[in-house]
């Protein structure tokens, strides 16, 4: 994933605020309610419902919030949302793919566009980055006491279609199909996962370092700060040692 899940596993790992929990809860709530309208409420015969009560779970939402999603998607209540994909480029030409859910195509638009404007980025046409990128599911493990080769086997066991190696983690990458298989049976193999999820994997990068770095990182947490945008893809490249470094600074 070079780079972007990485960043995405210390996010993950960093002490939350009650504020930033709160938006955290709000995505996912809307996630719950959008696909037990789309799927219907059993989790059993309904996968998206299942990740996005599994995304839940694992940021430690309470049952009963879960629960009241749920009632509401089926109930029907609240304003109909519309899920959309807007394309754009950060500092450095790295690709960026936002995934919005809302209730007002204008107001989010015009805000995702005046925050890519504001911190050196640029909307881009539909569609102009999107094909870039490829659904996969994606499960990260710390490299501090795994047993790679251990772990590489059990997840080609399972079905992984890769295993990748970084300097501080490894990555397994899945079809989505197969995604919730190769998590469960690795997570019955004993191994703990610091990040799992279905994301968009980009078929090149762009490699960026120093203050480009930052910046493209501020715009793209940013961008994942707005209320309207559920996810933020992006095929920046950087070195483990740089976003820890950077992870530090924000």
């Amino acid at each position: 994933m070079s780079g972007h899940s990485k960043w995405a596993t210390i996010k993950h790992s960093k002490a939350k605020t009650d504020s930033a929990r709160g938006k955290v809860f709000t995505k996912i709530i809307r996630e719950i309610t959008s696909a037990t309208k789309l799927g219907g409420g059993d989790p059993a015969a309904n996968p998206r419902l299942r990740l996005a009560i599994d995304k839940a779970k694992a940021a430690n939402m309470p049952k009963d919030n879960i629960e009241r999603a749920i009632e509401k998607g089926i109930g029907g209540g609240g304003a109909a949302m519309d899920e959309l994909v807007y394309d754009g480029y950060a500092p450095g030409g790295v690709a960026l793919m936002i995934e919005v859910m809302t209730d007002n195509r204008n107001r989010s638009g015009g805000e995702v566009r005046n925050i890519l404007e504001k911190n050196g980025g640029t909307w881009g046409a539909s569609g102009s980055v999107s094909y870039m990128f490829k659904r996969k599911g994606s499960i990260v493990f710390d490299k501090t006491g795994v047993d790679e080769e251990a772990l590489t086997m059990a997840a080609i066991d399972a079905g992984a279609e890769d295993v990748l190696s970084e300097e501080t983690t490894i990555e397994i990458v899945t079809t989505p199909e197969q995604f919730e298989k190769v998590r469960d049976d690795l997570a019955s193999k004993k191994f703990v996962a610091a990040s799992s999820e279905l994301t968009m994997v980009p078929s090149t990068t762009v490699k960026v370092s120093g203050e480009a770095a930052q910046k493209v990182l501020r715009l793209v947490n940013l961008l994942e700060e707005h209320d309207d945008v559920q996810a933020v893809y992006a095929n920046f490249d950087i070195s483990d040692e740089e976003l820890e470094r950077i992870s530090k600074l924000q």
